[in-house]
């Protein structure tokens, strides 16, 4: 123990010596050299020196360090320390050690010092505090210009340039209260307009300001842009309090990503993170193997109907040759009508609220569609029986109806599977893009057997069957 305090005072006795000679470069050389246990325990000892400690270590070693003091010793040092010094050290902290430490500070505090990270640093730091993936809050820019009421327009301008550098959007201003409060936001023209001892509050109007709710979903706010033909807009919290931006940049690339995750979904695979060539080989087979499995276990079904059928399929086996034409087309109208409101969906022209003019629609569509096949089909079968490429047998015209009927049905069912599906999962809280045409194709096949020979039952009752 005495050997102990014999090294703490021995390390404590240099560094005076080296602090003496205020030499950064001698500091820094004195204080890289010891070990991280050390340098904290003269911290502690030194508490007046340890904003200059951690100033002078070179920038890892200071993390280091840093992550491993009280709280108390980290609030302090973070208040002394100079704006680069502070940056230099976030950025290099952990992503956990940092998070521990901004949980312990005021949420004003938090706001400034979040401008200080890197883009990357901050979406991490951003995300491990608290908001949700997907999320708004994981998009917002802490790097903004906000002015209170009582300011002038002169004291706005020196804001602006005081902070303006850093904000990606600085042609609008936000107006806050002492509690952090958003109440307007002005466009920097009705400031220049103004003249210089104009009060903020002269400037504000009583319309409601169109923000973002910090836990609200990413696509909400792309919907929100898209309705205000905004290029920025504000983010707050439950309580009004602003705690960033979201630029229109930030919701393109948004917007890309949701467009390239719907798009492989309704592909019938996960969503990919990467490029597709940038994928490994492994992770590509098992980013498809799973939907696979389901829609081959799914078409399964399809032959269990046919199993069931399979005693009209021998007396009758001619209809087993429009099999594909019937699954085919019924597969074809459930996915055009699934793409469509999916689509419709993204781009905001239907939600759930709809479901009853979409289901009229398509009731009435299908019934066109289903019609116009069924057609073909029957005209195609008397041609072939007339011009002698095909014996259908004396019925022929029995089981030309039979395909017109079982067209109509099975069009009309595909395209309400279709546009029903994505409206039933969104109302769930799914991804309507989950209803993806491969899936509604499988789900469409299987029914589309029971409509087929349910209706050959009945149309060729007492004839071929």
């Amino acid at each position: 123990m005495a050997f102990e305090e014999e090294e703490d005072k021995a390390l404590i006795d240099s560094f005076q010596e080296v602090i003496a000679t205020e030499d950064k470069l001698e500091i820094k050389k004195f204080l890289d050299a010891q070990n991280i246990t050390d340098v904290v325990a003269l911290i502690y000892e030194q508490p007046e020196y340890e904003s200059q400690i951690i100033a002078n270590m070179s920038v890892h070693r200071a993390a280091s360090v840093f992550k491993l003091l009280e709280t108390s010793n980290q609030k302090s040092i973070i208040q002394e320390l100079p704006p680069n010094k502070t940056a230099e050290l976030l950025n290099d902290l952990p992503a956990d050690d940092r998070t521990d430490f901004l949980e312990e500070l005021p949420a004003n505090a938090v706001r400034e010092l979040i401008k200080l990270l890197d883009p990357e640093e901050r979406k991490i730091t951003l995300s491990l505090l608290g908001y949700p993936e997907n999320s708004i809050g994981r998009l917002m820019n802490p790097d903004y210009v906000y002015v209170y009421p009582y300011n002038t327009v002169a004291e706005v301008f020196d804001t602006i340039r005081k902070y303006g550098k850093n904000s990606e959007a600085i042609n609008v201003l936000y107006v806050i209260n002492r509690k952090g409060e958003l109440l307007d936001d002005i466009r920097i023209g009705e400031f220049i307009l103004s003249a210089p001892d104009t009060k903020v509050s002269e400037l504000m109007d009583e319309r409601k300001v169109i923000s973002l709710n910090a836990y609200d979903d990413q696509e909400t706010a792309a919907e929100v842009f898209k309705m205000n033909n905004r290029i920025a807009l504000p983010v707050v919290t439950e309580e009004d309090k602003l705690l960033g931006i979201v630029t229109i940049d930030d919701i393109l690339w948004v917007t890309t990503e949701e467009y390239s995750e719907d798009m492989q979904k309704m592909g019938g695979t996960q969503a990919f993170e990467e490029p597709y060539l940038d994928i490994a080989l492994l992770k590509l087979y098992k980013k498809r193997v799973g939907w696979l499995i389901i829609l081959f276990l799914s078409e399964m079904l399809t032959a269990t109907a046919m199993q069931h059928f399979e005693a009209e399929i021998e007396k009758a086996a001619l209809l087993a040759i429009f099999i594909p034409l019937i699954m085919s087309s019924g597969g074809n109208s459930g996915s055009q009508a699934s793409t469509l409101i999916i689509q419709a969906m993204t781009l905001g022209e239907v939600t759930i609220k709809d479901w009853w003019r979409i289901m009229r629609r398509e009731i009435l569509s299908g019934l066109m569609l289903g019609t116009t096949l069924g057609t073909i089909g029957f005209i195609r079968i008397s041609i072939w029986q007339h011009l002698h490429l095909y014996d259908y047998g004396e019925h022929w015209m029995l089981v030309g109806l039979t395909i017109f009927f079982t067209l109509m049905g099975i069009v009309l069912w595909g395209s309400l599977i279709g546009s029903m599906l994505p409206v039933i999962l969104k109302r769930l809280r799914l991804d309507p893009a989950t209803s993806s045409a491969p899936f509604v194709a499988t789900l469409v096949d299987v029914t589309g057997i029971i409509i087929y020979f349910s209706v050959a039952y009945i149309v060729l009752k007492g004839t071929l069957l």
